[in-house]
């Protein structure tokens, strides 16, 4: 029999991670509690699971709770759940990427098992995540036996569990920040500066996408270093001079931003070899 699994919160992430353990046989999901039932009778529709309930009292027992509920709520949850008879041995784990596992300290208290389990990826389209969710990298960490089962749901749904130091959890989640969030803050800035000089939206984004998709691949093949281009790899500093002045004068962010990462490139064009 595959092991029960109660859902706490069940957003985009929660939703998409319930379908899939459902459906895979990884857990048999149960009670599914979200801030209305509305909202969680369209969770339970989502993954084809579980069944809505409007209060933490009304949730069976379990061998796993998921809490996919914001950062901020995790411990308020932790703590109304730390309250549930027959609590002592359950795993119970979040799914933040930005906290680790030491927020259910007040499960942990009652004898339960905790961990967090963190998918690296963007969640913008549920339907279209769960549909390719294989290879996907999760973070986990927390007490051992709770990753162990955690470990084995995400096998079975095709994930790629990877370790990391509790004591980083805040630097890790920054790292996908920068990998997905900040991409797009920079290809807005690119945007809005080819539109400055009267280009169309739609062009822009001809122009800007072969430039973004070739530099993320000669990234992730050659290094950072090696992929690197552009003035300041050249050594052009009249051109960054320039183009920093330019921006300036034009939108006091852009130049902002700029300037930023100007400076932290230069960083990088000093290791290259």
């Amino acid at each position: 029999m595959a092991p029960t699994l109660n859902i706490i919160g069940a957003g985009k992430v929660g939703r998409v991670l319930g379908r899939l353990f459902a459906a895979s046989g990884a857990f048999n999901v149960q009670d599914v509690l979200t801030r209305s039932m509305d909202s969680a009778a369209e969770a339970v529709h989502f993954m084809g699971a579980g069944h809505a309930v409007d209060a933490i009292g009304q949730m069976g027992a379990a061998d796993a709770w998921m809490l996919a509920v914001g950062d901020d709520q995790i411990e308020a949850a932790c703590a109304q759940l730390a309250g549930v008879p027959g609590l002592a041995g359950a795993v119970v784990f979040h799914c933040s990427g930005a906290k680790a596992s030491d927020v259910l300290a007040t499960a942990a208290q009652g004898g339960a098992l905790t961990a967090s389990l963190h998918p690296v990826r963007s969640f913008a389209d549920p339907a279209q995540v769960a549909q390719h969710f294989g290879g996907t990298f999760c973070g986990i960490e927390g007490d051992a036996r709770a990753l162990a089962l955690l470990g084995d749901a995400l096998a079975v749904i095709g994930a790629r569990a990877v370790p990391i130091d509790a004591a980083a959890k805040t630097v890790y989640h920054a790292a996908s920040v920068f990998a997905s969030n900040y991409l797009v803050t920079v290809l807005d800035a690119a945007l809005r500066c080819y539109r400055a000089a009267g280009i169309s939206d739609e062009v822009a984004r001809q122009l800007a996408a072969p430039l973004a998709a070739e530099s993320m691949a000669n990234m992730f093949r050659l290094g950072p270093e090696a992929a690197l281009t552009g003035p300041i790899a050249r050594g052009d500093v009249d051109t960054v001079a320039r183009q920093q002045a330019a921006l300036d004068g034009w939108d006091e962010g852009s130049g902002a931003l700029y300037r930023a990462l100007a400076l932290a490139t230069t960083g990088l064009a000093r290791r290259r070899p």
